[in-house]
Formats: structure tokens, sequence, C-alpha cells
């Protein structure tokens, strides 16, 4: 899904009253470049109750990625997956339960990246893919942007540890009824936000979904 075809699909009036022509970039600095960059700027922006003000901000500068809920409609199954986040350490364990995932390189279009993901993540092929929303997971603080889908997988093939190696990736596929995904989400076992909307909007949109793709 395009900025374009997001934009097509937005209504004719724009709900928010200022857009990027009320933001002034007053400097942007680097302060550290690794995996990701931060970076210190100096922000010029519009108010709702008084004049402009000018704030000072760090942003983490993180390439968007993408999110593919794998499905079996024909048995109603969810492929998950299994693996070590740093950031997931005020957990009762940083190993969470997700959804297949990955970065967008320069000239990759998002549902090429779900297709890659699903290989190299969970050893599967994704034959439909459907768009579901694109948002921002911490605007307060990063500029990433997550394409999130729902993709058509073979079940019976999915299972065992994948990744790659070189990128320091040891993952674990699931293989489990969409009932108890649910289930495991209603008990706070998978706790990331991609999974737990993807997961949400199966749970409202299956049925219309498998007539979409023919399993009625």
């Amino acid at each position: 899904m395009t900025d374009e075809s997001e934009t097509s699909l937005r209504s004719a009036q724009h709900p928010q009253r200022f857009s990027l022509s009320d933001v002034e970039i007053v400097s942007d600095h680097l302060v550290y470049k690794g995996f990701y960059e931060m970076r210190e700027l100096v922000i010029r922006h519009a108010c709702f109750s008084r004049p402009a003000i000018t704030i000072k901000r760090e942003l983490m500068n993180r390439p968007d990625a993408v999110v593919v809920m794998l499905i079996d409609p024909r048995e109603d199954t969810t492929i998950l997956i299994e693996q070590f986040r740093v950031g997931a350490q005020k957990a009762p364990t940083p190993w969470l339960i997700e959804c297949v995932a990955g970065l967008i390189e320069p000239n990759e279009q998002p549902e090429e990246v779900a297709r890659r993901e699903a290989l190299e993540e969970a050893g599967l092929t994704i034959g439909r893919l459907k768009w579901i929303c694109n948002y921002f997971p911490s605007p307060g603080g990063t500029n990433e942007k997550i394409f999130l889908y729902v993709g058509e997988v073979d079940a019976s093939q999915a299972g065992g540890v994948h990744g790659l190696a070189h990128e320091g990736e040891d993952i674990l596929v699931h293989r489990i009824p969409l009932s108890q995904a649910l289930n495991w989400l209603q008990a706070g076992h998978i706790n990331n936000a991609a999974s737990i909307i993807a997961l949400q909007w199966l749970q409202l949109n299956l049925v219309s979904l498998k007539n979409e793709w023919g399993f009625s």
C-alpha cells in the first residue's frame, strides 16, 4: 500500500486543522549513528490556543517497517513467531510472540518486504496479501511508520526455527488456531502493538476476508 493509495482512502475533508506547512525545522543535528540514528531537532510549530512555539526534541530516525499477520483461512490458523527483543526487558520475558516483520530497504515496496520476511522468518510463501493499515507506533520519539498486512499461507508447512544468523536472528515459529491466538492476546501473552492490532482486525474481519478470498 503506497502513500498515494492510503491518501485515496481518506475523506476529502481532512479532520486536522494544521499540516506540515505549520511546522518549521529550525535546526537538525545528528547526535548518534549506529544501527539507528538519533537526531536533535529544534522545531517551531503552530498551536491551538496560543502563538507558535519553539521546542527541542530528540528523534530516533528509523526506517519504515512492514508487519504481516500470516493466516491459513482454510482452517482458521495463524502463524506467529517468537524472538528476543532488547526493548522488552520490562516484560516478564523479553521473548515476544509476534507477527512476521522487517524493515523496508531503499527502493523496496512494502509488499515485497512482507513476502521476503515471511520466507526468512517463517519459511513460508505468501499467496494473497491484503493491506490493513499504516500507523506510527511511537511518534513522540521516532519517525518509524508501520505498514500492516494480512497474508495467506499454507499452515501445514509451518514450524521450526528460522531467521538469518548473520543478523542475529533466532526465531521460533508457532502454528496455532486463531481462537488460541486471541486467548493469548486476552491473557496478555501477546503484548506488542502490531500483533495486537492485526489480531483485533482479524477478529473483526475474518468472515469478510474469507469471503473476499473465496473461502466462504
